[in-house]
């Protein structure tokens, strides 16, 4: 069944600034609504009022880190259909094991193929 992207909701979570706007606007480009934050405690600040379909998640950030991120929206009911995506420069098999771990659906490392991460997005959503 397809699904209608505009209403498919995307929230990226990055420190770095340039890879926030890249992400935003590739993924956009894709007709996805997106939001974003700058670390984990301003993600969760979002999430108050905000349910994403997929959240992607860097690891190291300030503040709180993407695995713990991934911990708080999995704990968080309202946030159980939340797809997890960590996007990260962390890709040694402990921070896969413990990416997985915390819930995500999917571990890719940094530098990542577009291509790859839009089909990934797309897939997520469309088996949502």
């Amino acid at each position: 069944m397809r699904t209608n992207k505009a209403t498919k909701k995307i929230l990226i979570v990055d420190d770095e600034p340039h890879i926030l706007v890249a992400l935003e606007f590739l993924i956009s480009q894709q007709g996805y609504l997106v939001k974003k934050a700058n670390n984990g405690r301003a993600a969760l600040e979002v999430l108050s009022n905000f349910t994403p379909d997929i959240a992607i998640l860097d690891v190291m950030m300030p503040e709180m880190d993407g695995f713990e991120l991934a911990k708080e929206i999995r704990s968080n009911q309202a946030l159980a259909s939340t797809s997890i995506i960590f996007l990260t420069a962390k890709g040694t098999q402990e921070d896969r094991f413990k990416g997985y771990s915390t819930g995500a659906e999917v571990y890719l490392t940094k530098p990542f193929d577009n291509d790859h991460l839009v089909n990934t997005i797309n897939e997520l959503i469309e088996f949502d």
